[in-house]
């Protein structure tokens, strides 16, 4: 058991039943009444974010979580299927556990989170920022280029992304995978 003191950003509590990671927190002290924590808590297992005050002092249940390093192998009608890089063995994981799924691509490597004490996966985190290749885009038209309009295009693992004019089939594009939007080109 800890208290409100050892708030921090990151740390993983127990909260109506369920797992929640501090995103951000405040500690107040208003000049009449008891001091309080703000906090922003998001949920791990479903990615809900809620917002919750504890009065200072307040007793919270902390969960160890590990972060383990994976390898994204391939999908079938079970789900996604991931190998340990520490000792091979296999695991696979349903959809809905698994935020933005769609730019999973294949040999990709991940971290899934880990409840310590349970030994149960609570949620798989992709990489930031991935580079894909274009499979599928409408050209573009020369002299296109003055504004900052983009075009819908189809990325190896299927997903849609927006993407400039001046980007042709093939080319290859860095993409950040929590929002899905373009950052540049290789």
């Amino acid at each position: 058991m800890a208290s409100t003191a050892d708030i921090k950003k990151g740390l993983c509590i127990e909260y109506s039943n369920d797992i929640y990671s501090i995103v951000e927190f405040q500690h107040v002290k208003p000049g009449k009444g008891a001091a309080f924590v703000r906090t922003k808590l998001k949920s791990v297992t479903n990615g809900k974010v809620v917002d919750n005050t504890f009065p200072s002092g307040h007793k919270i249940q902390v969960v160890r979580v590990e972060r383990r390093k994976f390898q994204y192998l391939y999908k079938d009608d079970m789900g996604y299927n991931f190998m340990n890089n520490e000792n091979y063995e296999q695991i696979m994981m349903p959809a809905e556990m698994i935020e933005n799924h769609q730019y999973l691509k294949e040999g990709m490597n991940i971290e899934i989170l880990y409840h310590s004490e349970k030994e149960i996966p609570l949620t798989i985190e992709l990489p930031q920022n991935e580079f894909y290749e274009i499979k599928y885009t409408e050209p573009g038209l020369k002299g296109d280029t003055a504004t900052n309009t983009q075009k819908p295009a189809t990325l190896e693992t299927g997903a849609e992304v927006r993407v400039p004019l001046f980007i042709n089939i093939g080319d290859k594009v860095k993409i950040d995978t929590s929002t899905g939007e373009y950052l540049g080109r290789t």
